[in-house]
């Protein structure tokens, strides 16, 4: 397996996290409510959150390049802007699956970059890095995020009803999946 390597669609870059992404990461994410409101998950809220969470990311791409490279962090740029992260985590070598996720600025919403990222992301995982299932979630509410998992080419299969509490409010969870083929 080869890792993060830089990944390019007609639009976008997906390349390795830089220290340089702390503060758009910081600004874009970490500070805009919507950015987590379907997550609960803000590994961004602070510059010294951001900057560790961006050093994990280094530190997950030296590890790839000593070991068996299993760490996928991207940052997606678009014509020099980061206007988002896509990353994998969570793979099981027994099913030989791998979880994604995604998120997108704010300003960048509706022109399709969260699918064209996905995309890009789900055929190197199951053409090149040889994973046999790609897997992910999101709210039910999260209409932005079902769109963008089913325009990637994800198909859900399965929702749980009230198995998301994140802000005091209670969502149905949508799983989706992807496979070779």
């Amino acid at each position: 397996m080869s890792g993060t390597i830089t990944l390019r669609t007609e639009r976008l870059e997906l390349r390795r996290h830089r220290l340089e992404d702390v503060q758009p990461l910081h600004e874009d994410f970490g500070r805009d409510e919507k950015m987590f409101e379907f997550s609960g998950w803000n590994p961004y809220a602070t510059e010294e959150q951001a900057a560790e969470t961006v050093q994990g990311f280094l530190d997950g791409y030296d590890q790839d390049e000593n070991a068996e490279g299993h760490f996928y962090g991207w940052a997606i740029d678009h014509q020099g802007e980061l206007a988002g992260t896509i990353g994998a985590y969570d793979y099981d070598a027994d099913a030989n699956s791998i979880e994604i996720g995604c998120s997108i600025a704010r300003r960048y919403w509706g022109k399709g970059f969260a699918s064209e990222a996905i995309r890009a992301v789900l055929e190197y995982l199951l053409e090149e890095e040889q994973i046999d299932r790609v897997t992910a979630w999101c709210a039910a509410d999260n209409i932005g995020s079902v769109r963008a998992m089913e325009k990637a080419g994800m198909a859900l299969v399965s929702r749980e009803e009230g198995a998301l509490e994140i802000g005091g409010k209670t969502y149905d969870k949508l799983n989706y999946a992807a496979t070779k083929g």
